[in-house]
């Protein structure tokens, strides 16, 4: 019996990652330590006032400061264009439209605490601070709008009062008449209101930016930690309005990216049209206060949705009204992210009857943006809690309510009634599979156990399925260079996901080379041609298989072109280390020599792969909680995840970012709240006051695959960069509601379920 040598690159090895020697090492490259010859260093100074009008003075006190070269205001800036929003949804006819102008320094109104009022650019970055100091700020305070439903209030102030409301947009879906009639004549009725608290993204890197100016060329050079170089060169081109070819964009290092920093900020253009003006690079780093009053802010909705169900528990139809706070002004997808969450807001069930609206709405807040999931967590989180709230309402199991209302196999492909096409999947095998592992049955005799010591201990589980990888198409350039390795050059901007290992793999395999000769190239504006950055799970199901294309049409040139060589059929060569030789025989001519005859034109490969429908990664997620009265204090026992994605690609590499999501989760449904006072001051604008999960609130992670290859992918690849975040906070408090029920007949509690609200949740029940 012949012996297999073990998987060592391609489809499904489990690669180590390329990336983490030089970042355990501390080698990396982030914005941060970019610091050009002469370089000068920027500060913003930020409102202190949610919403006001201000007037400022000691401008020239501060433009006499000490190494100060800059000093903007609004008045500087006026030839600059509004700050970008360019993604919105089917917005509702008749519901109040336009984008108000969302300046780069703030002229008279400032409208949220953090709010760019000037910017100052100094020799140092203490300079600049302490030039800052010296500007007045005269605050005319004006009424705040704080909280989504607070703002629609008859008497709530306007965050724009010419608009006269503070309603952004709406959307509506469905057939309202057709919903109604099936509530009518329904059985049985579940409706629940759930609030999805606001976040902070809290990415390990800050934001920094750094500016040149070249006028040989009349060119700009901005080096950014980015999601996608190509769309942050066209969107900061459009607000400086110079064409994009003037504008080259590099992205080294990013130390986390989560959708927030696919988005474009004021002191990225600030910083490029300082660098023109001063004839000097200008550098700004943002630090982690800065974090939470500038960057976009993540979620951030309340949804009050139902079921019609018949005697059986099987839905006949589903309302859904959503309340969704885009903060202070429309930030670059913001607009969008609503949307998404509501064509996902069937989940995995067969439900033939909708009818979704969503209303939009302004306050004096930091703008929310896409953060990890960008909606479709949201959709899951409102689904799953109110298909366990339906369950108590219909006398049946979580387990059993799910499986009468599943879409079976056989319905595939299924269209959704909010346009979905899923392709494949068999959700009550992965339920299944996750309440076996878990031990679902032997969960009373532990519950008995916990109650003994004086605890109540829950279970709870969510079945999801989520949108990625959305339609359109990655180019792949794969280049043999002159010393022997290839270089690939790809659109797609790696935040710490290890996109350098991956595609690594998918070249070496057909090329014949050890990962380690693969040198992937992104993050330059003026190496990659073209690319949709990362963002929605989309760099493997659309890179990879782009890459494999490049890879395997590279092979096939250099197979003809070492043929000529050796004087033999194309057909008899194989790749191996670094070399092209006639199969069986010595005879082989490295890929070094090869590139220096063919030149460098020749051996030049491109795949793309243009997707059509996104793919629908899916699965369960089951935690175990127990809880202690006398604190609230909620300790996360076990998790479990089983999913679909449809193929692994690395299975190192796919458990770490399901692990990252689910912390994630776990951190939003126990731990994380951002808090806007009645003024709209945001009381938690430091990790003093801001939670974060910490490694002993999360316990070792059980994951598995069952995977159903995707129908709509060329290798069967469903996209997981989103997943561990999506399914976690409705698994999460669906234990924790599980457990106040059991113990004391609570059956809804808000995210998140910190110590002092179960404590407080949990004395109301008493008395």
């Amino acid at each position: 019996m012949t012996e297999l040598a073990p998987l060592k690159f391609g489809l499904g090895a489990p690669v180590r990652r390329l990336e983490d020697p030089a970042l355990l090492r501390g080698s990396g490259r982030f914005t941060a330590d970019v610091t050009p010859a002469g370089a000068l260093h920027a500060y913003v100074l930020r409102s202190a006032a949610a919403h006001a009008r201000i007037s400022l003075s000691g401008l020239e006190d501060a433009r006499r400061a000490a190494g100060v070269h800059l000093v903007w205001t609004a008045a500087d800036v006026a030839d600059l264009g509004s700050m970008p929003c360019e993604a919105t949804g089917p917005i509702k006819a008749g519901s109040p439209g336009g984008k108000p102008f969302f300046p780069v320094l703030c002229s008279d109104v400032v409208r949220h605490v953090g709010d760019a009022i000037a910017f100052v650019v100094a020799e140092d970055a203490l300079a600049a601070r302490t030039a800052a100091e010296a500007i007045l700020v005269d605050y005319d305070p004006l009424p705040a709008a704080v909280g989504s439903l607070a703002a629609l209030a008859p008497d709530a102030p306007l965050v724009w009062p010419e608009r006269g409301t503070n309603v952004a947009f709406e959307y509506e879906h469905g057939d309202a008449g057709a919903t109604e009639a099936a509530f009518a004549q329904a059985k049985l009725v579940a409706e629940l209101t759930v609030e999805n608290n606001r976040l902070v993204c809290n990415y390990m890197e800050p934001r920094a930016a750094v500016a040149e100016f070249d006028p040989s060329t009349d060119r700009y050079t901005l080096t950014l930690p980015t999601q996608g170089v190509h769309g942050m060169q066209a969107s900061l081109a459009g607000v400086l309005k110079v064409p994009p070819a003037k504008l080259r964009v590099v992205t080294p290092d990013v130390g986390g990216g989560f959708g927030v920093k696919a988005v474009p900020y004021r002191e990225y253009v600030l910083a490029a049209k300082a660098a023109k003006a001063l004839g000097r690079p200008v550098k700004w780093v943002s630090d982690r206060n800065e974090h939470f009053l500038a960057d976009a802010q993540g979620r951030d909705n309340v949804a009050t949705a139902a079921f019609a169900l018949d005697g059986d528990g099987r839905i006949l139809a589903m309302r859904v009204n959503l309340v969704a706070d885009m903060g202070a002004y429309l930030s670059h997808y913001g607009p969008i992210i609503p949307w998404l969450g509501l064509t996902m807001a069937t989940g995995l069930y067969d439900i033939r009857t909708i009818h979704l609206a969503c209303t939009c709405v302004f306050t004096n807040t930091v703008p929310t943006d896409a953060y990890r999931g960008a909606g479709r967590p949201e959709a899951a989180y409102l689904v799953e809690r109110l298909m366990d709230h339906a369950a108590r309402v219909a006398g049946l199991s979580p387990a059993e309510i799910r499986r009468r209302n599943f879409i079976r196999p056989e319905q595939m492909p299924y269209r959704t009634q909010t346009g979905r096409l899923y392709d494949t999947g068999e959700f009550d095998g992965h339920m299944e599979r996750a309440l076996e592992r878990a031990d679902f049955a032997g969960f009373e005799a532990r519950a008995a156990e916990s109650k003994a010591r004086g605890r109540v201990r829950g279970i709870g589980f969510a079945t999801y399925i989520e949108a990625c990888a959305f339609p359109g198409s990655e180019v792949a350039k794969a280049v043999l260079e002159p010393d022997g390795r290839v270089a690939l050059h790809i659109g797609t901007q790696s935040n710490g996901q290890g996109h350098q290992t991956a595609y690594a793999q998918f070249l070496a395999e057909p090329l014949g080379l050890d990962y380690d000769h693969v040198r992937v190239v992104q993050g330059d504006t003026d190496l990659t041609d073209t690319g949709g950055g990362t963002g929605g799970s989309r760099s493997i199901p659309l890179g990879v298989p782009s890459v494999e294309i490049a890879a395997r049409t590279l092979a096939e040139k250099i197979k003809a072109l070492a043929s000529d060589e050796l004087e033999a059929s194309a057909a008899d060569i194989e790749l191996v280390g670094g070399s092209a030789r006639i199969a069986g025989t010595d005879r082989s001519i490295g890929f070094a020599e090869l590139a220096a005859r063919a030149g460098p034109a020749t051996l030049v490969a491109t795949g793309e792969y243009k997707s059509e429908e996104p793919t629908y990664p899916n699965g369960t997620h089951l935690c175990e909680v127990e809880i202690d009265p006398e604190t609230g204090a909620t300790h996360v026992l076990a998790y479990l995840v089983v999913d679909d994605f449809g193929v692994v690609v690395n299975p190192l590499l796919l458990a770490g970012q399901v692990h990252g999501g689910v912390v994630q989760g776990i951190g939003q449904a126990l731990l994380e709240r951002t808090v806007y006072d009645a003024d709209g001051q945001l009381v938690t604008a430091s990790f003093n006051d801001y939670a974060m999960p910490r490694a002993w609130d999360v316990p070792s992670i059980g994951f598995e695959t069952r995977n159903i290859p995707s129908k709509w992918n060329p290798l069967g690849i469903k996209g997981a960069g989103e997943a561990g975040s999506i399914g976690s906070c409705p698994a999460v408090m669906n234990a924790v509601v599980d457990a106040l029920d059991r113990g004391f007949g609570i059956r809804h509690i808000d995210m998140p379920a910190t110590p002092v609200r179960v404590w407080e949740a949990i004395r109301g029940a008493a008395r």
